[in-house]
């Protein structure tokens, strides 16, 4: 059937009224003037101006593929939270057996803490080598690497070997973590959609590992074969294995992006390699060294507070409870007070936590109460839980896109030797001046962690 176009006097086309009542998208002719003449262009309109048309088959599709995004974005962020699990269960694992250690193998203070030297060597490797080898081998094959290098290292412990190996498979546990923590925190950095929540969670997940460890280790600490221990790892390293294959199959981190609707992210143009870029970065070295303080204080808290609380204050075998009190407060702080963070805002808050925690540690240093102590040490956890996350939030606002993975890797990587530094020094200054000297240095750290705070750039620097 032929249209025929009706206009009016200000040139206003209508159609015929019979199409506009079909359950149809509306055609409307326009008067187009050319050499010949008039000519008449059919168009259709948008269905969802005028109601008439139903766009369910449009709106389905989106939103079938929005969820399958979901979906797989869940899945890997599961695969990311297990790894952040197993991290925080090796951090965890240390306190409880400390004393242990020492009995088993007659050493003292200073020659135990070599255990944290060895893992710095390897945590120092891991944050030099992810920059290169993610470049080379992508994200999916890099944190696989990361995960197999912590199960030959729990292989290694479980068999209770001469004290030159075991120290020596801390290096080698040291690399494998240091590449997964640099690999989990630069993709959910990465993210666009409510990153700094997902980073919360993530470490939540490290938190979560750090307080389980601790329960099950006091259990084995009690044992005659409390090597086994490392069996338990070697399980949950497996699992984790399996876990990043399934998931991620050795994909770069751009393909893993692709598969939840999201874009890669920009590139650089620079012909310098991303590691010299890297480390020409002021902030990169700022935030490296907070996290390296950060670390430090956390896991010299909860690898030595258990040795303090049966030292100074009479602790007995089940004082490594307190630890996993510790590591439960910092899993519960980076959930609950999210809400904090937002409310006050990231920068500033921070401030607030560390005065706070500054206060408590005080608190245990000057009260002789064992129940007190403990309580006390839970709420530093619940304090000092959030930081590690904040960084990593602001770090992604500060630096480049295209510089984003590597800079957290050194950064994630390079700070994990604070978890070695910290609690040597601990154990250097226990061996000469006593176990009571942990909580000055804590105090002092703390301190000196949040003039590095002031120091970090707060206003973003895309352009670096």
């Amino acid at each position: 059937m032929e249209l025929q176009a009706l206009s009016d006097t200000s040139g206003t086309n209508i159609s015929t009224q019979n199409i506009s009542r079909l359950n149809r998208p509306e055609i409307d002719t326009s008067l187009a003037k050319g050499d010949g003449g008039v000519s008449e262009i059919p168009i259709i309109k948008n269905a969802q101006q005028n109601g008439n048309v139903s766009s369910l088959p449009l709106s389905d599709s989106r939103e079938g593929a929005r969820s399958q995004y979901r979906a797989r974005e869940y899945l890997q962020l599961a695969a990311l939270y297990w790894c952040m699990f197993l991290a925080g269960w090796n951090d965890g694992s240390t306190g409880p057996l400390l004393p242990k250690i020492q009995e088993v193998y007659n050493v003292g203070y200073i020659v135990v803490s070599l255990i944290f030297v060895f893992a710095c060597v390897g945590f120092i490797s891991g944050a030099c080598l992810n920059v290169p080898l993610s470049e080379k081998l992508g994200f999916g094959k890099t944190i696989v690497l990361g995960s197999f290098l912590q199960q030959t290292a729990y292989a290694l412990q479980a068999p209770q070997l001469l004290f030159p190996v075991f120290v020596m498979s801390f290096t080698i546990n040291g690399i494998g973590l240091a590449l997964q923590d640099a690999q989990s925190n630069g993709f959910v950095a990465s993210l666009k959609d409510h990153a700094e929540t997902k980073m919360g969670l993530l470490h939540a997940s490290y938190g979560a590992g750090a307080l389980c460890a601790p329960l099950v280790a006091t259990q084995f600490a009690q044992m005659k074969h409390w090597s086994f221990y490392y069996l338990v790892s070697l399980s949950v390293a497996t699992i984790n294995t399996i876990v990043q294959i399934s998931i991620f199959r050795f994909k770069t981190q751009d393909d893993c992006l692709a598969q939840i609707g999201q874009e890669p992210g920009e590139k650089g143009t620079s012909e310098r390699s991303h590691f010299r870029q890297i480390m020409s970065l002021k902030s990169v070295h700022l935030l490296a060294v907070f996290i390296l303080v950060y670390v430090g204080v956390e896991v010299t808290v909860g690898g030595w507070i258990v040795t303090y609380i049966q030292t100074v204050r009479g602790g007995g075998s089940n004082s490594g409870y307190i630890s996993a009190g510790f590591f439960g407060g910092l899993m519960l702080g980076r959930i609950v007070l999210l809400w904090v963070n937002k409310k006050i805002g990231e920068r500033r808050v921070l401030y607030l936590y560390s005065a706070l925690a500054i206060g408590l540690e005080i608190v245990v240093w000057l009260v002789p109460s064992l129940i007190g102590d403990g309580v006390a040490i839970a709420v530093v956890g619940m304090l000092l839980g959030p930081m590690y996350p904040i960084t990593m939030n602001h770090t992604g606002r500060v630096l480049p896109r295209w510089l984003l993975t590597g800079s957290i890797g050194w950064i994630a990587g390079f700070g994990q030797a604070g978890s070695a530094v910290l609690p040597f020094m601990t154990g250097a200054l226990a061996s000469k001046f006593g176990i009571k000297s942990l909580q000055p240095l804590l105090i002092s750290m703390m301190a000196f962690m949040t003039v590095l705070w002031a120091l970090v750039p707060g206003i973003p620097r895309k352009s670096d």
